[in-house]
């Protein structure tokens, strides 16, 4: 497409996201973790955090909705979400409600994010496909006990 001063292209940026949360005991330490690979499913960036005691779920959902914020700051147009939570996965994706008061906000939080994406899809996979946000998980845990 032509315009004024140039050319300009439309460039569909697709990422693949990693995240799973996690607490020792439940509620317990907890920590969070993320990988984010690009189109070709190149590894572009992990992060991890510890963020305080909570439960699993939380500690799911606040990965989730790290990993999103992190898609927009790469300017990502397409998000591909591969967690191991079932919950959480049928949850996105209108299969179950959300009854907890503690997770409504960051549910509606995560869809809110999910709505300024061009397309969105989310997976739940077996947890043996989801090991390095679960290390980055521990990591995140681990390290926090040594301060």
């Amino acid at each position: 497409m032509k315009i004024a001063q140039g050319y300009y292209t439309l460039k569909i940026k697709k990422l693949f996201l990693y995240t799973d949360g996690g607490s020792r005991g439940n509620p317990g330490p907890a920590g969070i973790g993320v990988l984010i690979l690009d189109g070709a499913k190149k590894k572009i960036k992990d992060s991890y955090k510890y963020i305080g005691e909570t439960t699993n779920n939380i500690a799911e959902y606040s990965a989730l909705i790290h990993g999103l914020e992190e898609a927009l700051s790469l300017k990502a147009d397409e998000v591909v979400i591969n967690m191991d939570s079932e919950l959480i996965a049928k949850q996105l994706n209108g299969e179950y409600r959300v009854k907890d008061s503690d997770i409504k906000p960051l549910f509606e939080k995560a869809l809110g994010i999910l709505r300024q994406f061009k397309s969105f899809e989310i997976k739940q996979i077996d947890r043996s496909k989801n090991k390095e946000a679960d290390k980055l998980v521990n990591k995140a845990i681990n390290l926090a006990h040594f301060f």
